[in-house]
């Protein structure tokens, strides 16, 4: 799917699916009340070609198109809940500098 905007971009997101706070885990039913996710647009692009091939045996007829879907690639930057927590980035802990 294409969205408008540049790379770099900001996008807001109405919906969330899933919103971890740091304490408590909310998930959806199918949605979360209120909260929002913001992305980042990474690139415009476009999809693998794929190719619709027609062929009517024994009649000497036969079709091939191609067709390239636009894509735009999207960063999810953070997730906001309806309070205004936000949810944590799992990354792994930054190593500590040994001590002299």
């Amino acid at each position: 799917m294409s969205l408008e905007g540049e790379a770099g971009a900001r996008i807001t997101f109405g919906e969330g699916l899933a919103l971890f706070d740091g304490e408590a885990h909310h998930v959806g039913a199918p949605l979360v009340a209120g909260a929002t996710v913001v992305g980042e647009i990474v690139e415009q692009a476009r999809g693998p070609k794929v190719y619709a091939f027609k062929k009517r045996r024994r009649k000497n007829s036969k079709r091939k198109r191609g067709h390239k879907q636009d894509l735009t690639i999207v960063r999810i930057v953070e997730i906001v809940g309806a309070d205004g927590r936000r949810s944590t980035k799992s990354e792994a802990p930054a190593a500590e500098a040994p001590a002299a």
